[in-house]
C-alpha cells in the first residue's frame, strides 16, 4: 500500500504576512503575552522589508536522515532549490546514516542524478557503512562541505522564503556565533502547518529541549527582527564552516540521539562563541511519529547526557545524575572516552559552567540541598512507590513501582520532599509534599506558595525512619482503602518506615554503619 508522505513531494511552506498569526501552543513558558512583540504578523512584514549584503558567504546546505521517505527528502531539496538564491547555495550533501529503507538507495540516487542535470554538481550523497548516530552524520556532512557556512538540517524539513540570507548575512557580521532558525511544524498525519512564536532554545535538568521565554533585553530594542540570544540550539543550525571546526565540530562520542545539541551549545558558549535565534529565517520541521533510531531513545539520551555533565558541567554535573536518578557514585553507565574533549577544552581556555549559568542561562537553577532522591517506599509494602498521581491534580498517590519521573522523589536537607521531575526554573512549578493540618490525605503544593498559605511542607525524615511533619508532627504513612489498595494518609506515628533509593554523600548513615 502506499505510503501516505508518498502523495506529498511539493513544498506548501512559504512566508505570508496575513497568515502569520501564530497559534499559541508554543507558548508554554507561562509568560505575560502582552510582553511578546509577536505573533501578530508583524515581524512577517518587517523581515520581509528587509535588505541584505549583495556579497554574502557561500552556503552547504546538510541533509542529515535515516529511513527518512523519499518524498519528504524530495521536498526539502526542492524547497531549498527553489528558496536559496542559486548564487548563494553552493551544494546540497545528503548524509545517510546507514538507512535499510530500499527506496531511498537506488530510486534517491536517480533523483540526485536528475537534479544535477539541471544543476551540475549541486547534490551529494555519503551513505555510511554502519549506523553512526545524529552527531556523527553531522560530522560527516561538514567534513565534505566546501562553502563558507553550513547549515546542517534535518531532511524532514521545507526552508521558507527568505531563510538562508538572514543566516549568511549574520555569520558574515560575526563569524563566531551558531544561528537558529526559527521552528514552525508540519503535521506528520495531515500536513497541517503550525506557525510557532518566537521563543528561545533551553534545556532541564535531564538535557531535553525545551522552549524558554523572550530575553526583555530582546523585547526592550522594539526590534521584532533582530537576533536573540539563547542558551541553547535545537539541533537544526548553520555555523561558519572554519569556526565549528576550531571549536570541536560535534562531539562524536555522543551515540545515537539526543544531547548532541546542548554539548555544542555549551561548549559555544564557553568557549568563546555565542547563539542566537533568527527571527527572519524560518523552517518548517516535519514532526515525526516516533524517532527511526530506536523503540527506547532512553538509555541513549541518558548516557549522552552524562557524558555532557562529566565534560562541561563542572561542581553541577550531580544535577543531571539527580535528573535521570542516577547513584552519584558507580553509575553503571559507560558514557566513552572524554579525554580528548577534556583537552579540547582545555586547549580552548573554555570558560566554566558556573559562568554559563550566570552569564547566559540564570534561569536554569542548580540545587544543592538535595541529600536523598529516587523511588521512595514504605517497607510495608515495597512494590509501591510515592508517585505524584494524576496531572493535573494535586493528590499524591501510592502506586506500582516503575522507572518513570512521577516517582522521582527528592528529599531536602532543609525539609522539603519534592515529588516528580526535577525542575530546573527556579519559576517553574515545582511540587512539595504538604500536610495541609487539617485533612488526612497530603497534597502537593507548589513549594514558594505553601508556606505562604499555611501548608505545612516540611519533614523529617532519615532513610528507614518515618517522615514527619515538623510542625504538626504527623507521619506520612500508608492504609489500606476497602478495595485492598495502598492509600496515603497524615496520621499519628506509628512505626511505619520509609527507604529512598539513593543518598548523597553519607546522609542517613549511623555510627555502627
Amino acid at each position: 500500500m502506499k505510503s501516505r508522505q508518498g502523495d506529498f513531494t511539493k513544498p506548501v511552506y512559504g512566508w505570508s504576512p496575513q497568515g502569520a498569526s501564530f497559534t499559541s501552543e508554543r507558548a508554554r513558558w507561562g509568560s505575560d503575552k502582552k510582553t511578546l512583540p509577536v505573533g501578530d504578523g508583524t515581524e512577517a512584514s518587517e523581515c520581509l522589508q528587509k535588505t541584505y549584503p549583495s556579497q554574502l558567504p557561500s552556503l552547504s546546505v546538510i541533509l542529515i536522515f535515516m529511513n527518512e521517505a523519499l518524498s519528504i527528502i524530495q521536498r526539502a531539496i526542492t524547497s531549498i532549490i527553489n528558496r536559496t538564491p542559486s548564487r548563494l547555495l553552493k551544494e546540497i550533501i545528503l548524509v545517510d546514516d546507514f538507512s535499510s529503507n530500499g527506496e531511498i538507495k537506488v530510486q534517491l540516487d536517480e533523483k540526485i542524478k536528475l537534479y544535477n542535470q539541471k544543476c551540475p554538481g549541486l547534490l551529494k550523497i555519503i551513505r555510511h557503512p554502519e549506523r553512526k548516530g545524529l552527531a556523527q552524520a553531522r560530522n560527516t556532512g561538514w567534513e565534505a562541505a566546501t562553502a563558507d557556512v553550513v547549515a546542517i538540517l534535518d531532511a524532514h524539513i521545507e526552508v521558507n522564503v527568505g531563510w538562508a540570507e538572514p543566516i549568511l548575512a549574520r555569520i558574515q557580521e560575526d563569524r563566531t556565533v551558531i544561528v537558529s532558525p526559527v521552528f514552525d511544524n508540519i503535521r506528520f498525519d495531515t500536513f497541517k502547518l503550525d506557525k510557532y512564536e518566537l521563543a528561545v532554545d533551553g534545556f532541564n535538568w535531564e538535557l531535553w529541549c525545551r522552549y524558554d521565554a523572550l530575553p526583555q533585553a530582546w523585547i526592550d530594542r522594539h526590534d521584532v527582527t533582530a537576533p536573540v540570544k539563547s542558551p541553547s540550539i535545537m539541533g537544526i543550525l548553520a555555523a561558519d564552516r572554519h569556526f565549528l571546526g576550531e571549536i570541536g565540530s560535534l562531539d562524536g562520542g555522543m551515540l545515537i540521539y539526543g544531547g548532541e545539541n546542548v554539548e555544542l551549545s555549551l561548549r559555544v558558549w564557553q568557549c568563546g562563541g555565542k547563539i542566537e535565534i533568527l527571527p527572519c529565517s524560518r523552517i518548517a520541521h516535519l514532526e515525526r511519529h516516533h524517532k527511526p533510531y530506536a523503540l527506547d531513545l532512553t538509555p541513549a539520551l541518558k548516557r549522552n547526557a552524562l557524558r555532557v555533565a562529566e565534560i562541561w558541567m563542572d561542581e553541577h554535573k550531580h544535577m543531571v545524575y539527580l535528573a535521570w536518578n542516577i547513584p552519584l557514585q558507580n553509575s553503571g553507565i559507560d558514557f566513552g572516552d572524554i579525554s580528548s574533549r577534556v583537552a579540547l577544552r582545555e586547549k580552548l581556555k573554555c570558560k566554566t559552567f558556573d559562568w554559563y549559568l550566570k552569564n547566559v542561562y540564570p534561569l536554569l537553577k542548580p540545587i544543592h540541598t538535595i541529600v536523598g532522591y529516587g523511588r521512595m517506599k514504605n517497607l510495608l509494602d515495597e512494590n509501591v512507590c510515592l508517585d505524584q498521581g494524576p496531572v493535573p491534580g494535586n493528590t499524591p498517590i501510592m502506586h506500582y513501582c516503575h522507572g518513570f519521573s512521577s516517582q522521582n522523589v527528592y528529599y531536602h536537607l532543609t525539609g522539603e520532599l519534592y515529588v516528580g521531575q526535577l525542575i530546573a526554573e527556579a519559576s517553574a512549578r515545582d511540587r512539595c509534599l504538604a500536610d495541609p493540618g487539617n485533612a488526612e490525605k497530603p497534597t502537593l503544593e507548589r513549594c514558594s506558595e505553601a508556606a505562604r498559605h499555611g501548608l505545612h511542607v516540611y519533614w523529617d525524615f532519615k532513610p528507614g525512619g518515618a517522615i514527619i511533619n515538623r510542625d504538626t508532627k504527623r507521619c506520612l504513612e500508608m492504609k489500606k482503602d476497602l478495595l485492598g489498595k495502598h492509600v496515603l494518609v497524615l496520621q499519628t506515628c506509628t512505626t511505619q518506615a520509609w527507604e529512598i533509593q539513593h543518598t548523597v554523600g553519607d546522609w542517613g548513615q549511623t555510627n555502627s554503619q
